[in-house]
């Protein structure tokens, strides 16, 4: 615990602040197409005319997700919308969903992006008591943050709970250790776009293994 920092400066609140105006300003720039639950939803379940393959059969049947494959139920559809682009456009690389993403139109991006928002979201936006000492790694990275390592608590950009804000930050409050890993792995090695003011490339690099099962074992236990 000596590399927990207790106090929360607070200008970190005004460097977030920042970020998240900033993500609202990206998000202005977005595509605008609207998505079609329904139509989303038979992508989902038979895959697109293009050769994209059904959502459900690595996401699961209510996109609970499965080993390996993040829950897809409840995440924001501008950020499943601008994940599915990148994939498509090569700025995030992924093997098995940069060809689903390409064989996906606009339209139907934002049609299963939409569908998988009509979902609900597996957890509620519950804020942990702030940790004290004792409590372990977890508990201080989500609710205050390292930052003594520049590393500030998931809670101020994920939400409580870990539920998502906005297109920028999603839902991770249900994702496995080993995914996360996954994740922080892409962005350590350049294969994911780092996000704005390249927040999540610099805090990946910060982030130790230990770090993330704690993490991830810390967002079950409020679930």
């Amino acid at each position: 615990m000596n590399r927990l920092n207790t106090k929360t400066p607070s200008r970190s609140w005004v460097a977030v602040g920042v970020v998240l105006l900033l993500a609202a300003s990206v998000q202005a720039g977005q595509s605008t197409v609207q998505g079609n639950a329904a139509a989303g939803e038979k992508i989902a379940q038979s895959g697109s005319a293009l050769g994209a393959a059904a959502c459900v059969s690595c996401h699961g049947a209510k996109g609970e997700g499965m080993p390996g494959f993040p829950a897809l139920a409840g995440q924001r559809p501008g950020y499943l919308v601008r994940q599915l682009d990148q994939l498509a456009e090569g700025a995030r690389q992924s093997p098995v969903m940069g060809p689903m993403a390409k064989a996906l139109s606009d339209q139907e991006r934002a049609d299963v992006a939409a569908y998988y928002m009509s979902l609900p979201l597996p957890m509620k936006p519950v804020r942990g008591p702030l940790p004290s000492r004792g409590d372990d790694d977890g508990a201080w990275l989500v609710e205050r943050g390292r930052w003594a390592d520049g590393i500030p608590a998931c809670a101020q950009c994920h939400g409580p709970s870990g539920v998502g804000v906005g297109a920028d930050f999603p839902a991770i409050g249900h994702l496995s250790a080993d995914y996360m890993q996954t994740q922080i792995d892409a962005w350590n090695k350049g294969q994911r776009d780092p996000g704005p003011l390249g927040l999540m490339g610099k805090i990946a690099g910060k982030l130790t293994p230990e770090d993330i099962k704690a993490v991830a074992a810390y967002y079950a236990r409020l679930r």
